[in-house]
């Protein structure tokens, strides 16, 4: 099973300097992504919140391709928070990536996997929370945050095989000259693909005593991350997962946390809640999450959260909210929530 996360994104100190580097005042972007303007200040925001900043950040800095290299470029890394922070410091190119995969587990919404074949290496993200994706500003970023990250840690310039993106990310040609590659507009997959020999790469900027002190304190709060978790909570999260590719069964659920479905229907009885009222709660939460999405038409939010018909989910949604999704979304939009 995939590691938890909750809706709660850690902002990086880096990002509202970074943006202010770039000559974007923070109080304009918080406005623009229709944010309150204290949610400069956050030490987290949700996943709707961290979506919208991007998205203003986007709306606000005009080309896509150039700010994506601008942001990525100009990050000062000492301001990167510890679990990026050891990736910077990692022996070597192969250790730092492998760090970025495993500590991106303690701040979602994203994930990468890795995988190594033959003379090439791959890096795909993946949204670990919901079927939507981030706005491509973001997953542009972070693919080339991923090769900055080989380029500040090895001293060298190197260049990627190739990269591909499910969205327009702007002017293809400026990319390609940044990632030194081919560039797909239009792929199934957000994806990016290295030299394998360029994992061996020793990272000049390694620092092994501040990773024997990083390291342990990390791993404690990857540990203190699983076993926080309820089965209640492992149980909404495998059901949000999976909400949008049909409506999740107790013997599937139950499986994928390595269990038989008497024991899981006992466990959650203990947690005091039970199978159908943790669904119902999984697309209430989900359908609050896609709704703040003003990207999405109220048929797509049906059909992720598991409604094979409109009236049904504006029916699920009456009883949750008292309100109809359309309402909701007005008054979320107009109350800047």
């Amino acid at each position: 099973m995939k590691s938890h996360t909750t809706n709660r994104i850690k902002m990086p100190p880096g990002f509202w300097e970074g943006v202010r580097q770039l000559g974007i005042a923070a109080q304009d972007l918080a406005l623009q992504a229709r944010l309150p303007l204290t949610i400069i200040t956050e030490p987290t925001v949700t996943t709707a919140q961290y979506f919208a900043i991007w998205q203003a950040y986007s709306d606000l800095i005009g080309e896509t391709a150039t700010a994506i290299i601008r942001l990525a470029t100009v990050f000062d890394t000492a301001l990167y928070p510890p679990s990026v922070l050891a990736t910077y410091h990692a022996r070597n190119y192969r250790d730092a990536l492998s760090r970025m995969a495993r500590y991106k587990k303690l701040c979602p919404p994203e994930s990468l996997r890795i995988a190594e074949e033959g003379e090439i290496c791959t890096i795909e993200l993946e949204w670990l929370n919901a079927e939507v994706s981030g706005p491509p500003m973001l997953i542009g970023i972070t693919l080339a945050c991923l090769l900055e990250l080989g380029r500040r840690g090895t001293g060298q310039p190197l260049m990627a095989r190739f990269v591909e993106f499910t969205n327009s990310m702007g002017d293809v040609q400026i990319l390609e000259a940044y990632f030194g590659c081919p560039v797909r507009i239009g792929a199934h997959c957000n994806r990016l693909t290295i030299d394998r020999r360029d994992l061996d790469r020793p990272f000049i900027s390694y620092n092994e005593e501040l990773l024997e002190i990083l390291t342990p304190a990390l791993d404690r709060s990857l540990d203190d991350l699983q076993s926080s978790l309820s089965i209640t909570e492992k149980v909404k999260w495998i059901m949000k997962r999976s909400l949008a590719t049909g409506r999740p069964d107790i013997q599937a659920v139950a499986r994928e946390l390595g269990m038989s479905d008497r024991t899981l229907q006992r466990r959650l009885t203990d947690e005091k809640t039970n199978f159908k009222q943790l669904l119902s709660e999984a697309r209430h939460e989900q359908a609050r999450e896609y709704l703040a999405d003003l990207t999405l038409d109220i048929k797509e939010v049906a059909f992720l959260i598991g409604y094979e018909d409109q009236n049904s989910f504006y029916r699920a949604f009456r009883l949750w909210e008292g309100n109809t999704p359309t309402h909701w979304r007005n008054q979320y939009a107009g109350t800047n929530h």
